[in-house]
């Protein structure tokens, strides 16, 4: 079962921006976008995100929308470093200069 979490966060170098953190078959994968209309990039979640990811799951815990398994997952997960990655997506492609074809 895949689970989603979302929250806004800001910073004083960087501005107002969304995280959002998905986990799925054991692995996790943190991104972020700036603004309605940008792509989403891989985030490298700071220790204050990883502490929001379990404030946010303890909060579902109650209302039955975790299992503790599921529960126990999310905080052995968070304390992984880097972005992450869910195994078979490739929502992040790499982006290609303007004007310049690759594969014409």
């Amino acid at each position: 079962m895949s689970t989603k979490f979302g929250w806004w966060s800001r910073d004083p170098e960087q501005g107002k921006y969304e995280i959002s953190v998905v986990i799925h078959g054991g692995n996790i994968e943190w991104t972020r976008h700036q603004g309605h209309h940008t792509a989403w990039e891989p985030h490298e979640p700071t220790d204050d995100d990883r502490a929001r990811l379990i404030a946010e799951a303890e909060r579902r815990l109650p209302r039955r929308l975790i299992t503790p398994k599921q529960f126990d997952e999310i905080v052995r997960l968070s304390a992984r470093t880097g972005p992450g990655r869910i195994s078979g997506r490739s929502n992040h492609r790499p982006k290609e200069p303007k004007g310049v074809l690759i594969n014409p």
